[in-house]
């Protein structure tokens, strides 16, 4: 989701991507205590609207995109541990492949799917990964397992993204928005570890006032 505002009143427009110490994990104790009870109770409160957004797709679906209302997909997550993440499914649903540095197959997204993409809604169900302890709300967005392998072993910061639980909104993904290559994929990992190094209060609620942002104008990608 990209939407970086020329001006906004709740708090000033981070600073530009910097070298950081990467082994530096910023934010006091009681930061990622509070992130962590504050990822619970987003969690919770996020169940009842997908549900109710469960319920519409499962009626518009059977129109407009046929196939499974889910997706699911391994994800490389915390110190690389790999989790299943749950989406709802935007895509066409026909067997396919995409590669590390493939762009998104736009064409095998329906108007319904596109708009679920833009709000980014399709992220919702990833509150149940939260509960499960695999997520959180604010961090690295997590890439599809053998495509974050393939990082690995060709981009030297990208391990350091690791660190902390990725996340269903995240610095990376507001500013910069969908990476597609190896450069691309650099800067979102300088990006993330950016993010990791001066997490804090200030930094969470202006990625969570963006994200809020991009779903009501639907200006994500």
């Amino acid at each position: 989701m990209t939407l970086v505002p020329d001006f906004d009143p709740f708090y000033s427009v981070p600073k530009p991507i910097r070298p950081v110490a990467v082994d530096h994990i910023g934010g006091s104790t009681v930061f990622w205590r509070a992130k962590a009870v504050a990822d619970l109770a987003g969690a919770v409160f996020l169940l009842p609207v997908i549900a109710g957004l469960a319920v519409l797709l499962s009626c518009l679906n059977p129109l407009f995109n046929p196939g499974p209302l889910l997706f699911r997909q391994d994800r490389m997550g915390q110190h690389g541990a790999r989790f299943t993440a749950i989406k709802f499914r935007t895509m066409a649903h026909a067997p396919r492949h995409r590669g590390p540095d493939d762009p998104v197959e736009a064409e095998h997204i329906p108007r319904l799917g596109r708009i679920l993409r833009r709000m980014g809604l399709d992220e919702l169900p990833q509150a149940i990964n939260i509960l499960r302890g695999e997520m959180s709300l604010i961090g690295p967005r997590p890439d599809c397992a053998t495509h974050a392998q393939v990082f690995l072993e060709t981009i030297p910061e990208y391990r350091h993204r690791l660190t902390i639980k990725p996340g269903m909104s995240g610095y990376a993904q507001i500013t910069l928005g969908y990476a597609v290559g190896q450069e691309a994929t650099r800067a979102k990992a300088r990006a993330d570890i950016d993010y990791i190094a001066r997490a804090g209060f200030g930094l969470d609620l202006w990625i969570t006032w963006q994200t809020i942002l991009t779903v009501l104008t639907a200006r994500g990608d």
